[in-house]
This record gives structure tokens, sequence and C-alpha cells, in this order.
């Protein structure tokens, strides 16, 4: 039945740095817990990819249903539950099949601005040319470098508008639908907090690749967490999470 005790909360666009402050207060709590549950993530979406064919496809379907995990273990941890292994599956028992035609709608919309981008004029390698070297491809894109923004712009748009929408179909039951909306107009109305919050996930991440992918140990914890913290202030703020039970 859908839950129609949903109410969304405008927040200030500072809330965006609080919601990494406070994941990363969750994360130094159970550092080693939750880099094993990250590392644990990747390994197994990189695996999915290493399969011919169809492998990128099925990691690309599973990472609502992984974000959804994560969701679920931070607020099984504020609830003074132990973090563990078992929990990176704890998506799979919460509206699993939202959550994987989630995952086949964002690769979808990845396909079209690649596509997009294609139209535009992005240029492509040659596939037969074994002499063309990125040095190449980086010359071909002079002048065309407004092309690469606009994709990385859209690809922010359609991940910041659904980026409520694992934590709403793991914590609540709704239709896919229902959740992609709520989570649309969530990012509306807090749109400032939203690019504070993307500004300061990039920062970040330009942080992990200057320390040679050292810090990514804490930043990409921090960024999964932040999932739970933000939706938690959004949708739940006041109230209980998880009116429907967790397994």
């Amino acid at each position: 039945m859908p839950d129609h005790s949903i109410q969304v909360t405008e927040v200030g666009a500072r809330r965006g740095a609080r919601w990494l402050w406070e994941a990363f207060d969750l994360f130094r709590r159970k550092p080693l817990a939750w880099i094993g549950l990250c590392s644990g993530w990747l390994v197994i979406s990189l695996g999915l990819m290493l399969v011919p064919f169809i492998g990128g496809v099925i990691a690309n379907f599973l990472q609502p249903v992984f974000f959804a995990s994560f969701a679920i273990t931070a607020f099984r941890q504020v609830a003074g539950e132990p973090v563990m292994m078992g929990d990176l599956f704890s998506g799979f028992r919460r509206n699993v099949r939202s959550l994987i035609n989630l995952g086949a709608i964002m690769l979808m919309a990845q396909i079209v601005i690649f596509l997009l981008m294609w139209i535009l004029g992005l240029p492509m390698a040659p596939p037969d040319d074994q002499s063309f070297t990125m040095k190449d491809y980086v010359q071909s894109l002079k002048g065309k470098e407004w092309i690469l923004i606009f994709g990385f712009l859209l690809t922010v748009a359609v991940k910041g508008v659904l980026w409520f929408a694992p934590p709403l179909l793991a914590f609540h039951d709704l239709s896919l639908s229902q959740a992609i909306r709520w989570s649309v107009f969530a990012t509306i109305s807090n749109l400032g907090t939203m690019i504070v919050y993307a500004l300061l996930i990039g920062i970040a991440v330009l942080a992990g690749l200057m320390t040679w992918g050292l810090a990514f140990f804490v930043v990409i914890p921090v960024m999964v967490i932040s999932t739970f913290v933000g939706y938690r202030e959004v949708f739940e703020s006041g109230r209980t999470p998880l009116s429907s039970g967790v397994e």
C-alpha cells in the first residue's frame, strides 16, 4: 500500500555540509565495518563489469539496491545495532524489483545522455585504428569541451533528482513511480542544499585523487552514509523511519 504519511521538509543550504559531517560521525564510530561494506560493494560491482556483454548492465541495475542497503545499515547503526558485512545485502529484502528497475532507468538515462553528446559532436575513437591514442583523442576534443561539461551536468541532474529514491523504496511501501516523484519533489524543494552537498562531494573526490586514492577509504563510506542522513532529515524529520518495518 502507498505510504501517505510521507512529508518533505525544506532545509537550509548549509545543511548539505552538515549531512556529510553527520555521515562522517557515523563512519568514525565503525570505520572498519563501513570500509569493509564499501569494499565489498566495489569488488562486486567491478567484478560484474568484467563479465562480458551483460556484466556491466547487471552492475548498473544493482546500484540502487546497494544504496538501499547502505541506508538500512546506517539506520540500524543509529538504532544501536551492529554493522555487519551481511548488511550489504539488506536492500535485496526490501522492494528489490523496484530498486532494480530504478537502476535500469538510470542506465537508460545515461545512455540517452551519451547519445545526445554524440549528436552534439562528441568525437569517438576509431574502433579499428590501433594507432589512435589517448593523446589523439584529447586533441580531437579541442573546442568541444563544452559537450563534456554539458553531459556531466546532465548526469549530475539525473542522479540528483533520483538521489532520494533508493532509501524511499527501502523504507516505504511505494511504487517506483511514487518514489521517483517524491525524490524529484524533495530535490527541487531543497535545491540549494543539494547543490552545496554536490559541490562538497566533488571537492572530496578531488581530495581522494590528490592523495593517490587513500582518502577514498573515508570519502566513499561518508558519501554512502550521507544518503541516509539526507533522507532522514528531509523525509523523516521528527519521525522514525522504516514505518513499514525492516526484516
